[in-house]
């Protein structure tokens, strides 16, 4: 941990930012929350902190950008609803918004607090406390009433959802997502637990890899035939070896740890979470991973490529990595499920710059067909609470050579993906 990291406090007159759940987030047990559209934010953890402050300079295109570092406290308001609310450490003022100078290094990518009130700050001119207050008892009504559904959703392996077609799906996902919101009702507790003993924790700032899709489809793979880190426990190890060995992490380095999709041909939401994916054999986790690509009508084959190209590039990136170990690190697949209409495009050479490479056939003849935001699929490293690399002084532990059980998960990914793109004839 740096000096400088250590001697961050925080401002004590500051605005603070009500934090509110992350709808999107599918897998792991460490709570996300949503900062702003464009930036998420979860429970500082050392090794993480390190990981997003000294990556290598090729692996930030596979990894959300790192923004900074906030304080989050504990709060009651005067109805007695809980939230957290998130505080600019010393020497920032305001609110938050993206410093960007994409010549300087990562930590000139960080956020900064400005006296800008576009976002959403508590108990400003913009946001008085009635307001607060009455937004608050809304969101708490809702909270009542769904409820005892609630408990039962979070029993639930995999939900299917019908949503209304003609509202707004992404807004409906607020009450159907079952895992993010156990994720925020945990961390709640665990913070009002602890309030007498500690009331400030330090949350890093990421980016929002859902933010540009309207209706985002996210798999969660938890990567790698090992799951412990180094400085796990020997019932900790025994356990993530437990698990490992019991799914199909330890056969083909890769296994589900969360699921949502939206499938726009039958006007469904699926949700599946880790329980059910340790569960899937094989085979079972080829059939989740083409059920993640169908759109209840067909398989968004326009998807397989773009996906593949990027695994691909990660798996070469990470085969350059000396010493890494991304132990218990998930990888992220997003797209949109909400389709856009396709286009047709005159063949001529500045129109074949702009089709995929999927879409840019040669033997489509005078006309190429591209579906708008086809290949805007994202993938992603998230989740470096475990990592280990020579280069943090206070591991006892060094690893020599490339991460084998990632890489070995990666490259069977790729195999299963590439199967079923070869199987429905693309």
């Amino acid at each position: 941990m740096s000096p400088a990291f250590r001697a961050m406090d925080v401002e004590p007159r500051a605005k603070g930012v009500l934090l509110e759940p992350f709808v999107h987030q599918v897998g792991g047990h460490s709570c996300v929350l949503r900062f702003n559209e464009t930036t998420l934010c979860k429970p500082l953890v050392p090794r993480e902190h390190q990981f997003y402050e000294t990556l290598p300079a090729e692996m930030r295109k596979f990894t959300p950008q790192y923004k900074g570092v906030v304080s989050v406290r504990f709060e009651e308001d005067e109805d007695r609803n809980l939230c957290l609310i998130a505080y600019p450490l010393k020497g920032d003022h305001g609110t938050m918004e993206i410093v960007d100078n994409s010549d300087c290094e990562p930590k000139s990518k960080l956020l900064r607090w400005t006296t800008n009130k576009k976002h959403h700050v508590l108990e400003t001119e913009k946001t008085p406390k009635d307001w607060v207050r009455q937004h608050r008892k809304e969101e708490k009504m809702k909270s009542h009433k769904l409820e005892e559904e609630f408990e039962w959703l979070k029993k639930s392996e995999v939900l299917y959802y019908t949503v209304e077609k003609k509202g707004n799906i992404s807004s409906q996902l607020k009450h159907y997502n079952p895992w993010s919101m156990k994720c925020h009702q945990q961390q709640l507790q665990r913070m009002k637990e602890n309030a007498k003993h500690r009331n400030q924790y330090k949350f890093i700032l990421l980016e929002n890899l859902t933010s540009r899709y309207e209706v985002p489809c996210v798999l969660d793979l938890k990567m790698g035939t090992r799951q412990h880190g180094d400085d796990a426990s020997e019932e900790k190890a025994a356990n993530q070896i437990r698990k490992c060995q019991q799914s199909t992490s330890a056969v083909i380095g890769v296994r589900v740890c969360g699921m949502q999709v939206y499938q726009a041909g039958s006007g469904q939401l699926m949700f599946m979470n880790k329980y059910h994916g340790r569960k899937l054999s094989v085979q079972g986790f080829k059939e989740a991973l083409y059920q993640f690509f169908h759109n209840g009508r067909y398989l968004r084959r326009e998807l397989l490529g773009p996906v593949l190209k990027k695994l691909t590039e990660l798996k070469a990136v990470l085969e350059r990595q000396e010493s890494y170990r991304f132990y218990s690190s998930s990888l992220l697949v997003i797209y949109d499920g909400k389709e856009r209409p396709e286009v047709v495009l005159d063949s001529d050479a500045e129109d074949l710059e702009d089709l995929s490479e999927e879409s840019a056939d040669e033997s489509a003849g005078a006309y190429a067909y591209k579906p708008i935001g086809a290949s805007s699929v994202d993938v992603r490293m998230i989740d470096f609470a475990h990592t280990t690399c020579r280069m943090y002084g206070e591991d006892t532990v060094v690893h020599e050579g490339q991460d084998a059980g990632y890489i070995f998960g990666l490259q069977s990914l790729i195999d299963i993906v590439t199967e079923i793109s070869e199987e429905s004839g693309e």
